[in-house]
């Protein structure tokens, strides 16, 4: 069984082609320091929270300001984009999503992300990429790929009635709710712990092999159809902010071809501190 769609390249893959005309690596960390440490030659820094995020308002840039960025990148209309990143492709994915959400195409993820090129004993460069700004083409979001949170909340019937399923991709403990914060990020807790009505509990690593790499598609296939999340359903998925909820969007809608995906990128960060929002708690004190 192969996936989906042909949107992951391998590290030889990008060692053999990462200076071809029309090819285009962009770095993608949660540790936004990591990339001047050395990258791979020819790509580019994108910080997600400052080239991403509105720098006033929870919320995205807009599409106009997106299309100024990738100009100032120097992408051209065409261009195969490489994404990789740390943390198994977290926030790659996260970038992934956001620019399909935004319709650029030509999107690639780089499997085993920084994490197995490093391994692999890889060179990495400490040098800057230069290039010619452009005028990328206008974009228009497609937003089918997101899910806010009013949405959300009439979904739980849709699962209810077996015609929808709520994926959420967290840890057990934060899924549980015996903690209101992801492992080892404690100050970034919420004020209510537990998941969304109706939610399965199926965490992002499980997705992964031990080198960063994503599993083949018949154990993805098993995992997500042993929880009852099958293609015929309409899927939403989130995490805490979006980034490990990207990386089970792209399993699911990339990699295993279901065709009804969003990722809600207000996640448990918004759910959990929102008045009126239901939810369900599993854990209980001893």
């Amino acid at each position: 069984m192969d996936y989906a769609k042909d949107v992951l390249v391998s590290t030889d893959w990008v060692a053999e082609h990462k200076n071809d005309a029309g090819v285009r690596l962009l770095e993608v960390n949660e540790d936004i320091l990591l990339f001047e440490t050395g990258h791979i030659e020819g790509a580019q820094k994108v910080d997600w929270q400052l080239d991403f995020w509105d720098p006033v308002m929870r919320e995205f840039i807009q599409p106009e300001q997106l299309q100024a960025l990738l100009g100032r990148l120097g992408l051209k209309e065409g261009d195969t984009i490489v994404l990789y990143g740390d943390k198994s492709n977290w926030w790659a994915s996260y970038a992934y999503w956001f620019l399909s959400y935004n319709g650029v195409p030509n999107l690639k993820i780089m499997n085993g992300g920084r994490q197995k090129w490093v391994a692999e004993g890889r060179e990495l460069t400490t040098d800057a990429t230069t290039v010619e700004p452009t005028t990328y083409p206008a974009l228009q979001r497609d937003e089918n790929l997101r899910a806010y949170r009013d949405q959300v909340k009439a979904h739980i019937e849709t699962v209810r009635a077996g015609q929808g399923a709520l994926v959420d991709v967290r840890s057990p403990d934060e899924f549980s709710g015996k903690v209101t914060h992801m492992p080892n990020y404690p100050q970034e807790g919420v004020l209510r712990g537990g998941h969304i009505p109706g939610a399965r509990s199926i965490p992002w690593a499980k997705a992964t092999n031990e080198d960063g790499t994503f599993k083949s598609a018949e154990e993805l296939k098993a995992l997500y159809e042993g929880e009852g999340v099958t293609p015929d359903k309409d899927v939403i998925a989130y995490c805490r902010i979006a980034e490990r909820s990207s990386h089970s969007w792209f399993v699911l809608r990339e990699l295993l071809g279901y065709p009804q995906v969003r990722n809600y990128d207000g996640s448990w960060t918004e759910w959990g501190n929102a008045v009126g929002m239901p939810i369900e708690k599993t854990y209980t004190e001893a």
